[in-house]
C-alpha cells in the first residue's frame, strides 16, 4: 500500500517537471493532444473489453458525457496548465494546482449543499489567503501573474468536472470511464491546437518527446493504476494524501531538475495551501446532514435528494 501510496505521490508530482520541459519545444494543445489520444485509446483498449460490457456499454450518452467531462478536464483544465507552464515555473504551478481540494469543497457546499465542519472555512481562509501571496496580484513578485491566475482558474475547473463526474452517465467501470474521457479530451485537443494552428510552431526534439513519453506511461498509466489500486484497499483519507504531497515533491525535482529557485514567497504560500487542503480533507471526511445548495433542495418531508456518489476519473 505505502509502495503504491510513493509511486503517487512521485508519478503525479514529477509530471509537472516533465509538462515543463514538453512546451519548451512542442506547443501545450499539441502535447496535451498527443498525451491524452495516446493514453487514453490504450487504457480504453485495455479496459473495455474486460468486466460487464453488456450492462456498461458505451453508448451515445456516455460519449456526450465523456466529451463533456474531457473538455472541463483535459482541454480547459490541463490546457491552461501546458499553456501557463511555458512562464510558471513548474513548482509554483503544482502549488496553485494543490488548490483544487480548496476548489472542491466549496463547489460541493454552494451546488450540492455538503456541510462541512468549522476548520473547513478555516481551511478555506488559509488556502485563498496563500493562493493570493503566490499570485501577489498588486506587489512586484516574480510569478508571471497572467499564467498563475490561468492555473487557479483551470484548478477550479477541474474541480467543477469532477463534480459533473458525480452524476454524468459516464460507464461504471472506473478504467473505462477514464479511457473515454481522456480519449474524448485528446481528440477536442487536437481539434483546439489544429484550429489555433499552433503545430506550425512545434519542435520535434527528443526532449520534448521523451516528456510526452514519460507523461503517457508514468503520468497516466503507472500513476493511474496505482491510484485505482489504492482506492480499492486503503483508506480514502489516505489516498488523498497525495493533493498535498505531489506540490511539495514538484517543489523539490522543480529546483533538483530545472533549477527552479525556492523563494521565501513559495515557502509562505506553499505551506498555506498545504495547511489548508489537510484542513479541508479532515474536516471532508466528517458525514453531517445536507443542507441547501444550488442544485439541490431539501424534500418538504425533512428528506433529502439522493446525491451521487461515483469517483470521479482521473
Amino acid at each position: 500500500m505505502w509502495a503504491a501510496l510513493s509511486v503517487v505521490y512521485v508519478a503525479w508530482g514529477s509530471t509537472f517537471i516533465a509538462l515543463a520541459i514538453a512546451v519548451r519545444d512542442l506547443p501545450p494543445l499539441l502535447s496535451l493532444a498527443m498525451r491524452h489520444v495516446v493514453a487514453g485509446a490504450i487504457l480504453l483498449a485495455f479496459a473495455w473489453p474486460r468486466g460487464d460490457r453488456a450492462g456498461d456499454p458505451i453508448g451515445r450518452d456516455q460519449v456526450r458525457a465523456g466529451l463533456v467531462l474531457g473538455f472541463l478536464l483535459f482541454v480547459v483544465s490541463h490546457g491552461t496548465l501546458a499553456w501557463a507552464q511555458q512562464t510558471v515555473p513548474a513548482g509554483v504551478a503544482a502549488l496553485l494546482v494543490g488548490s483544487i481540494p480548496i476548489w472542491m469543497a466549496l463547489f460541493d457546499r454552494v451546488a450540492f449543499g455538503r456541510r462541512l465542519r468549522r476548520s473547513a472555512y478555516v481551511g478555506f481562509a488559509v488556502g485563498f489567503l496563500g493562493l493570493a501571496f503566490l499570485v501577489d496580484p498588486f506587489g512586484g513578485g516574480s510569478v508571471d501573474r497572467l499564467g498563475a491566475v490561468a492555473i487557479v482558474a483551470g484548478a477550479a475547473t477541474w474541480a467543477a468536472g469532477s463534480l459533473y463526474s458525480r452524476g454524468a452517465p459516464l460507464p461504471r467501470r472506473p478504467l473505462v470511464s477514464a479511457g473515454l474521457a481522456s480519449v474524448c479530451g485528446g481528440v477536442l485537443l487536437v481539434v483546439a491546437s489544429a484550429v489555433t494552428g499552433e503545430y506550425r510552431d512545434a519542435v520535434w526534439s527528443t526532449e520534448a518527446l521523451l516528456a510526452v513519453a514519460y507523461l503517457i506511461v508514468v503520468g497516466s498509466f503507472v500513476g493511474f493504476t496505482a491510484y485505482v489500486w489504492l482506492l480499492q484497499v486503503a483508506p480514502t483519507s489516505l489516498v488523498a494524501t497525495y493533493a498535498y504531497v505531489n506540490p511539495i515533491v514538484a517543489v523539490f525535482l522543480g529546483w533538483l531538475l530545472l533549477g527552479e529557485t525556492i523563494t521565501l514567497q513559495m515557502a509562505v504560500a506553499g505551506a498555506a495551501v498545504v495547511v489548508s487542503v489537510a484542513l479541508i480533507l479532515r474536516a471532508s471526511a466528517s458525514q453531517l446532514e445536507p443542507g441547501w445548495g444550488l442544485l439541490r433542495r431539501e424534500w418538504r418531508r425533512g428528506r433529502v435528494a439522493p446525491e451521487p456518489t461515483a469517483d470521479a476519473p482521473r
